[in-house]
């Protein structure tokens, strides 16, 4: 198999992207408002956004991409980073390209001077934890989220 390579999203993946973003969405069981998923892409072409993202490919192909922001923290005078989307392609999994974005996103959390690098997964996620557990240990934190507002997701 080809070796992994990152990078930044580039105008002409979009419709791969789409594809996986899409493919992410129903794992989650998620119908987004295509509006959300045109600003999500959108920001995403932009380095001063507020929303980052890396892409990774084999043999030339997108394969997967990660999603990620800053934040600041009560805790830190330094910002969190939160790593909020993780997708590889099914038929790529396990060649090294999620622990390659998870990689890349700790690579630029350290050189904006993070305090801290997480993100979530679902429970029934066993896939995704088993590499995440071999990247760092899993806290004792529960989540709560609310929804608020008519077109809240």
């Amino acid at each position: 198999m080809s070796e992994v390579v990152i990078r930044r999203p580039e105008p002409g993946d979009e419709a791969t992207w789409r594809r996986l973003w899409a493919g992410y969405c129903a794992f989650y069981e998620t119908d987004l408002p295509e509006a959300v998923t045109d600003r999500l892409w959108g920001k995403l072409l932009f380095p001063d956004s507020d929303i980052h993202g890396f892409v990774a490919t084999l043999g030339g192909r997108v394969v997967g991409f990660v999603h990620y922001l800053f934040h600041a923290s009560t805790w830190s005078n330094q910002p969190y980073c939160y790593l909020e989307d993780l997708y590889v392609a099914a038929d790529t999994r396990g060649s090294g390209a999620g622990r390659a974005l998870i990689a890349a996103v700790e690579a630029e959390a350290n050189r904006r001077g993070s305090r801290r690098l997480y993100w979530l997964t679902d429970a029934g996620n066993s896939r995704a934890q088993a590499l995440y557990e071999t990247i760092t240990p899993r806290t004792s934190f529960i989540v709560y989220r609310r929804s608020l507002g008519e077109a809240a997701s």
